[in-house]
């Protein structure tokens, strides 16, 4: 038997990472846009009276684990560089804007310099300023020439709603500039009869990475005037580009230079990310060009209060007699409530599309009992709805008319929303980087701002509550992508072909696996070489190829069957599991069953209803080893990385109550199974281990279980990885190994980093594991440590006290092994590990998912437990940020 935990949705495409955009806009303190009415002036709260006030009464006071107060700053002012055109200069003072702060001139002055430059400092420094001005003072320049396009810019969001709200913001800074200036946005919401204007006249282009592989790059010809002007490419929360989906975008920006070399221009890429580890580095391997890292933030800071905050038990059972917790979603959902009544402006932000809907629907009947007129000013924003939902909710956020907003964290809140006085976090988004992040959206006009963290009931989210220098101790993650994973390049390679035919010349600048790659697709009839060039010789568009945020197959569009009216889309990767048949769907508020899913006609019928209860699938997996790269010996034990070949298939769901969690019921399902190759990290344990740490047959199949629910949950902390994006197997006596084994592995074909930063890190990740198990005060296991919300197996069987004695004996022996080699490594929190990079008969970058020179991949994203959320109950991927490549 094996016992199984696969992320949603998973298959032999590539699929989503669970991207945590968190983004920023041109700061104009002073300036209040004249678009945007201003709320009914509410009087300003000190954070600290406001957490007061949420945590009055005993019972509310003992949820805050900790609190964490973060001083104010002040800025430090500079001078533009005098290269700068003095109509720009005046264009900034009649915005309000003065001076700079210190890094927003050092990265002007690089950007003229015709250097690369990337700017990771803190959200709400102006990291937009630092690159729109150089942008707009060339643009000007430009404006000269004859046919008064000389000069052009691209722009690249990872959202729709980011790029639209930065449009709104060149325009209005720009708007004492006249029509020197063009900007306009080049997506999928674009009407066509807007389309050639923008290509013949526009100069500054506001797109996304979607649009540019699938619309932009494949119709070069039609874009030829503004290629070849292209003097800046503007790449916006470049943070967001990571593991696979970077990979993705990192080869997109290669094609996007080799036709600008055609046309002959060398644009500078201007870079702007949020605080991150080595910004300059990442943002090489994404440009692949050098980059200079202005990362000193020179921007003045309001007051920080950030709590920590642990739902209370209650009295319900859960599988197996295991106490419950009150879910994130509830307890988000309560103190959205108390915001919106004190007038606090605030945004919770939630895992999932479906959490995002509930805490709105929470929130609305919980203000409806106090002042009816209050549940319009609370609202839910998520992917999935269509344009002119999305833009409807985004003026009304603008105005100020909502108070409230309950959000998913892959959210196109690039959008500027200065005024919020508060963040409430429902659950750990998987780094450190994108927890700063979340919390910096308060506090954007330079007030005193609250951030809030609420615990999900998971061992990751526990753990934390209870160990905040964990979060505020430690420094943030570097973001990772590997450019050169096979699975990523061959199609790239494919459309590049089908671009301009691909020389030998070319080969270098798309990485050294193209010279392996290249046979295999002329093997596979996709490229043709003809003297010295490889062509595209099929008649389908090369771009299609591959979908760069890795949904896996056309959206599934979910249908109202009584009107035949379409309420939204779901990525073919959680359709499985989000809209199978008997599935709860939320759309807007209101809730819906669906009544089928055809998977041929991509389309799922739903009817309107009311039922008391949320949805979750659950799904099994079987494990094949294809190779072994890595083999450590761990004892008499073994730790191992390599290939492996998943199958996954999801075959039931359960019906949970709202609000509670509390399980009804469980429906089987009959869905086909779904097959992935990937890369894992496994340990395995021998006989003579298992007697010394008490574990006999009877409960070796739940310890195994309980050690592997517990280490999934762990590694978004060491592995920088999205729970969403690693699943796991356990299995008592596995065929490959012959041993009880654990697998952990990447949720992407060929691989992401994560299970690789596993191994690596195994020592340290495991240790945290046993720690989180013995640590928790329930005597045989509860969701805060051993217990998945979406086990496939049921949460049966699981064992905790055996979870524990067994990684005791493993820990024990990697210490004899690891000991013996001098390696240690210091994990988060000070835990002794292995050494990145260092492993035995391991060089740095081998494999697929190894980044050349970077050693282990370090991931990328938030924290779920793969296969769902108990408050939340989404598929994988649900959150998906619009923009994808289905509507670029």
């Amino acid at each position: 038997m094996a016992f199984n935990h696969l992320p949603a949705g998973v298959h032999d495409a590539l699929l989503p990472l669970s991207v945590t955009p968190v983004t920023h806009s041109v700061p104009m303190a002073k300036n209040h846009r004249s678009d945007r009415p201003p709320a009914e002036p509410v009087s300003r709260l000190a954070p600290g009276t406001v957490l007061g006030r949420l945590a009055a009464g005993p019972s509310r006071a003992a949820r805050i684990t900790h609190t964490e107060h973060l001083p104010p700053r002040a800025g430090r002012h500079a001078l533009w560089p005098d290269r700068i055109r003095p109509e720009v200069i005046a264009a900034l003072r009649a915005a309000g804007i003065e001076h700079p702060w210190e890094h927003q001139a050092r990265a002007a002055e690089h950007a003229l310099d015709g250097d690369s430059v990337v700017v990771a400092t803190g959200t709400a420094s102006g990291k937009s300023l630092a690159y729109l001005v150089p942008v707009l003072s060339t643009l000007l320049d430009g404006a000269q020439a004859p046919n008064g396009r000389g000069a052009t810019a691209l722009y690249l969001a990872p959202t729709k709603a980011l790029a639209a709200d930065q449009c709104r913001s060149v325009k209005e800074l720009s708007q004492p500039l006249g029509a020197s200036v063009r900007s306009a946005v080049y997506d999928g919401d674009t009407p066509f009869e807007e389309r050639e204007w923008i290509r013949q006249y526009a100069t500054y282009v506001l797109t996304n990475p979607d649009m540019l592989h699938r619309g932009i790059l494949p119709s070069h010809p039609r874009w030829s005037s503004f290629l070849k002007a292209l003097k800046f490419v503007v790449i916006d929360e470049c943070h967001t580009y990571r593991g696979v989906f970077g990979s993705h975008v990192a080869q997109v920006l290669r094609r996007l230079r080799r036709l600008c070399a055609r046309y002959g221009s060398s644009p500078v890429f201007l870079l702007a990310s949020a605080t991150a580890a080595d910004p300059g580095v990442a943002a090489g391997r994404l440009t692949g060009l050098p980059v200079v890292e202005v990362a000193d933030d020179a921007s003045p800071r309001g007051e920080l209060v950030f709590a920590l905050w642990e739902p209370p038990l209650t009295e319900l059972e859960g599988e197996k007699g295991a106490p419950v917790r009150r879910t994130a979603t509830a307890e988000a959902a309560d103190l959205l409530t108390d915001l919106t009544v004190q007038g606090v402006r605030s945004v919770v932000f939630v895992r999932s599309r479906r959490g995002a809907e509930l805490i709105s629907v929470i929130a609305q009947e919980r203000l409806a009992e106090v002042d009816r007129s209050l549940t319009r000013r609370v609202a839910a924003y998520r992917g999935g709805y269509l344009p002119e939902e999305r833009r409807a909710l985004e003026r009304a956020l603008h105005s100020g008319e909502l108070l409230g907003l309950a959000a998913t964290n892959a959210l196109e809140l690039g959008v500027d929303i200065a005024g919020l006085d508060a963040v409430v976090i429902a659950g750990y988004p998987g780094t450190r980087a994108s927890l700063w992040q979340q919390a910096g959206r308060a506090g954007r006009s330079g007030q005193g701002a609250l951030a809030v963290l609420v615990a999900r009931d998971d061992p990751l989210d526990t753990f934390l509550v209870h160990h905040p220098e964990a979060l505020f101790a430690q420094p943030v993650e570097s973001t990772v992508l590997d450019p050169d994973n096979p699975y990523v390049l061959a199609p790239h390679l494919c459309a590049a072909a089908a671009e301009l035919p691909l020389t030998e010349e070319d080969l270098e600048l798309f990485g050294p696996s193209c010279e392996e790659l290249l046979p295999q697709l002329e093997a596979a009839r996709l490229l043709r070489r003809r003297t010295k060039a490889w062509h595209w010789t099929r008649r389908e568009r090369a771009a299609d190829l591959t979908d760069i945020r890795g949904e896996g197959g056309r959206p599934v569009q979910v249908v109202e069957a009584g009107t035949g009216r379409l309420l939204g889309t779901v990525d073919a990767g959680s359709a499985h599991t989000a809209v199978h048949e008997g599935a709860v769907h939320l759309h807007q508020g209101r809730t819906y069953l669906v009544r089928s899913l055809d998977l041929e006609d991509a389309v799922a019928l739903v009817e309107p209803a009311s039922p008391p209860y949320s949805t979750v699938a659950r799904d099994t997996t079987s494990v094949s080893v294809l190779e072994t790269d890595v083999e450590v010996p761990w004892g008499d034990g073994r730790l191992c990385y390599g290939s492996v070949e998943v199958t996954n298939q999801v075959v039931s769901f359960l019906r949970r109550r709202l609000i509670t969690g509390e399980v009804l019921g469980e429906t089987k399902l009959d869905l086909p199974p779904r097959t992935l190759r990937t890369r894992a990290v496994w340990w395995t344990v021998t006989e003579d281990q298992l007697d010394a740490a008490r574990v006999n047959p009877e409960i070796l199949g739940g310890a195994l279980h309980a050690a592997e629910h517990a280490s999934i949950g762990m590694l978004p902390l060491f592995a920088t990885c999205d729970r969403w994006d690693i699943g796991g197997v356990s299995v008592p006596l596995h065929p490959d190994t012959l041993l009880p084994t654990v697998f952990v592995y990447d949720g992407h074909p060929g691989g992401a980093g994560f299970a690789e930063r596993a191994f690596h890190t195994a020592r340290a990740w495991l240790t945290a594991t046993r720690e989180a198990i013995a640590s928790c005060e329930c005597d045989a296991g509860c969701p805060s440590c051993i217990q998945s919300p979406k086990c496939g197996n049921g949460n049966d069987p699981l064992h905790k006290r055996g979870a524990v004695r067994l990684l005791t004996e493993l820990l024990r022996g990697a210490a004899r092994s690891e000991d013996a080699g001098g390696r240690t490594e210091e994990g988060p929190g000070g835990a002794p590990g292995h050494a990145p990079g260092d492993g035995p008969g391991h060089a740095p970058g081998d494999g697929p998912s190894g980044a050349p020179g970077d050693g282990p991949g370090h991931g990328a994203g938030g924290a779920a437990e793969a296969g769902g959320a108990a408050e939340a109950g989404r598929g994988r991927g649900a959150g998906r940020p619009a923009g994808s490549a289905r509507e670029p």
